[in-house]
């Protein structure tokens, strides 16, 4: 498992990035724009891993904006951990043997979302290629929120 970003959602963009680049001192490393979902996505990486390749970086740092106009309370600007894991089919069987529910399940092979027991959404990621899409995973539905 290796731990990839942490995502916080944000409602100006250009001030955020002011505050996180130009005063704080990251740097954006990539950006995502999803017009189907109305949203953009901006990875941020501190200094000293700017020179390592991404496999190498420390966790960055994931703003999420949304274009269109929402309040955010109660935490919800604070979105989610990211892991990547090695066999999501697997990870996801142990959690769910252990009693742990999976709010989103792996249906693409590639990613699933669990909440820990203070109710932090946790991102799961397939380590490279996504995996054949299986059972019971396929058509489980999602539970909850994530």
């Amino acid at each position: 498992m290796r731990y990839l970003h942490t995502m916080v959602r944000v409602s100006d963009l250009d001030a955020s990035l002011r505050f996180w680049c130009d005063h704080l001192g990251l740097s954006e490393v990539r950006r995502m724009d999803h017009e189907a979902g109305r949203f953009t996505l901006i990875f941020l990486a501190a200094p000293k891993d700017l020179d390592r390749s991404a496999a190498n970086r420390s966790p960055e740092l994931e703003l999420t904006y949304n274009w269109d106009p929402e309040t955010y309370t109660g935490g919800r600007n604070f979105g989610h951990l990211a892991y990547k894991v090695d066999d999501i089919h697997a990870t996801c069987q142990r959690l769910m043997d252990a009693g742990i529910t999976i709010n989103r399940p792996p249906r693409d092979g590639r990613m699933a979302f669990v909440r820990s027991p203070d109710g932090i959404s946790i991102e799961l990621l397939q380590e490279g290629e996504a995996l054949t899409p299986a059972e019971p995973w396929i058509s489980m539905p999602n539970e909850g929120s994530w």
